[in-house]
């Protein structure tokens, strides 16, 4: 009797699937599979070692004053203070760009590990709390209140610790004994919990500041203007190909479809929707593969080659499938950040993209602030594309490192507008570095990325706009939402993002995906347009989608959005 078939797959293909466990079930299963030693070194590289580096500096600075500088001559402080700023000059001159996303990526990295979650968490609680007490009370300004109040609460308690911990920080350094250096040791953690205390006192509340300013979003109707189509994109995300006919997907496991049979549907639906009425472009924003690994990209471009009229007007950007899962079957495993995987797929996902895309996006001259060359060009350039080959042969720690400034710099990518009135495309990379498959879904886009784009838009002031980003900007006016997709999914820094795309409102329409479902709307002046997945969810759902959107000129200069049309995906009948 056969009693099961391998195409329904069994539980472990359900290690990672949020369809099938719960946040609470998934972290317990992570307590008990992960390294702890590897636990413990990434904990140190990241946590404990940070904290004392800030409690250990005002020691620092005293022993210095008390020690060396009141003991030498003025001459001697003079050629001291003339060689630290040499020093400084220096070490800015050449690493100033580098050490400005060190200190950003490590600034928006304790936002995400402290202050977001402790907000949105508590922010959740005094939700529930307003529902519970006032039902009837509308939702956008229950959760504006909500925010303030869990603001408030986070500084109070912010506060308190600072208080049991300080009130000052210590400064103090007996002797150079090892019982000295011990006691300075623990002050300097001290100083260390008191700092972060402090910026939690402040950063919470400003977060809720932050979150009510940018107001709540609205749906996408007022946005709606008739008019003939001047553009048509088409709005994928979320493919997540699998590298095997029958392989599982991660966030769905066994409930999901196998294989890439719905991946093959939509691209058919496609090509006759570009039969009928040519498409203008084919945006995928992001999660292209769902592990960043190298058959799921074999996969992908095998899709694309079924479909050569479509291929050259796809374009893709990187999801955090792409490129932030460590272990597609163990959601426990931790990467230690000086570990090459990271860099690995993203490498991966250039390679693909330069592939794919490589000769009609432009990366940006920081130096100049305007376009540069193409992509293909610019990695053919001084060696690029040779270094990064090494790279992915013989790994080592500088190697990586010099790879994931490759990887910074190349993005955004920018197609330039044919005509100076005509549409332009932005694709932004808003993954976080993380180290975690559990924490895999974070985001991040830097300022730096941020202001290269900026400075492409001013190049072409007369131009339309798409942005793709693979995160949301900001949470959907919805209720009912998880809390961990509220923590583990979020922008971290989308308050900023969304305040500066405002300014160029008028000429841009926002393209992301990430979850997996679809809204529209506006923040402001601003319309965001997120797209469904169109293959992953149930089996015995009916059909996916994606959306077709008709863009035109305006008459005020900017962009005008038509009615947007959703697109079935029917499910394929074979199956895969």
């Amino acid at each position: 009797m056969a009693f099961a078939d391998p195409r329904d797959g069994d539980l472990e293909d359900d290690a990672s699937s949020t369809s099938r466990h719960s946040l609470l079930g998934h972290a317990s299963h992570i307590l008990l599979e992960i390294s702890l030693p590897k636990l413990a070194l990434a904990a140190l590289l990241l946590l404990v070692v940070p904290a004392v580096l800030i409690g250990a500096a005002p020691k620092v600075a005293l022993w210095f004053a008390d020690q060396v500088w009141a003991r030498v001559s003025d001459a001697g402080r003079w050629i001291t203070v003339i060689a630290v700023l040499l020093l400084a000059a220096g070490i800015l001159w050449r690493w100033s760009a580098r050490l400005l996303r060190a200190v950003e990526r490590n600034f928006w990295a304790l936002n995400a590990a402290l202050v977001q979650p402790l907000y949105m968490a508590v922010r959740e609680l005094v939700g529930l709390a307003l529902e519970f007490v006032a039902p009837t009370r509308d939702f956008a300004a229950a959760r504006r209140l909500a925010g303030l109040v869990a603001g408030s609460l986070l500084a109070v308690g912010a506060a308190l610790v600072a208080l049991a911990v300080g009130p000052l920080p210590s400064v103090i350094v007996d002797d150079l004994s090892p019982a000295g250096l011990l006691r300075a040791a623990g002050d300097s953690l001290s100083n260390g919990i008191w700092a972060i205390a402090v910026y939690l006192m402040v950063g919470a509340p400003a977060w809720s500041v932050a979150e009510a300013l940018a107001g709540s979003p609205q749906e996408i109707d007022s946005a709606i203007v008739p008019g003939t189509a001047a553009w048509r994109i088409a709005h994928l995300s979320d493919i997540h190909v699998v590298g095997d006919p029958y392989g599982f997907r991660l966030e769905c496991g066994r409930d999901g479809p196998r294989g890439n049979a719905r991946l093959d549907a939509a691209l058919a639906v496609l090509a006759a929707e570009d039969a009928r009425e040519r498409l203008d472009w084919i945006m995928v924003t992001g999660d292209v593969t769902d592990a960043g690994r190298n058959a799921e990209y074999i996969a992908f471009e095998e899709a694309l080659a079924r479909h050569p009229a479509l291929r050259d007007r796809v374009l893709v950007i990187p999801g955090n499938h792409d490129v932030n899962i460590v272990d597609r079957a163990n959601p426990a495993r931790l990467e230690l950040p000086i570990a090459p995987g990271g860099s690995l797929r993203r490498l991966r996902m250039l390679a693909a993209t330069a592939r794919l895309q490589g000769h009609r996006v432009h990366v940006m001259d920081r130096a100049a602030r305007a376009l540069g060359p193409t992509l293909n060009d610019w990695l053919a350039a001084d060696g690029r594309g040779a270094a990064l080959a090494r790279f992915m042969d013989d790994g080592g720690i500088r190697a990586g490192l010099a790879a994931r400034e490759v990887w910074n710099q190349a993005w955004p990518m920018v197609v330039p507008p044919p005509a100076p009135d005509g549409l332009g495309v932005i694709l932004l990379d808003s993954n976080a570095e993380t180290h975690f498959s559990f924490t895999n879904a974070l985001g991040l886009v830097g300022m730096d990325q941020m202001r290269a784009a900026e400075a492409a838009m001013a190049q072409f002031p007369r131009a339309r706009w798409l942005v793709a980003l693979h995160h949301h900007l900001m949470e959907y006016p919805r209720p009912g939402a998880a809390l961990a997709e509220r923590i583990g999914t979020a922008l971290v820094n989308g308050h900023w993002v969304l305040g500066r795309l405002r300014r160029v409102a008028a000429r841009v329409l926002v393209l992301h995906g990430h979850r997996h479902f679809d809204w529209m709307g506006t923040s402001g002046a601003l319309r965001i347009a997120s797209a469904p997945s169109p293959v992953m969810g149930a089996p015995d759902r009916p059909e996916g989608r994606f959306w077709i959107h008709a863009l035109a000129p305006s008459a005020d200069g900017g962009l005008a959005m038509l009615a947007p049309r959703p697109v079935a995906v029917p499910e394929p009948r074979s199956g895969a």
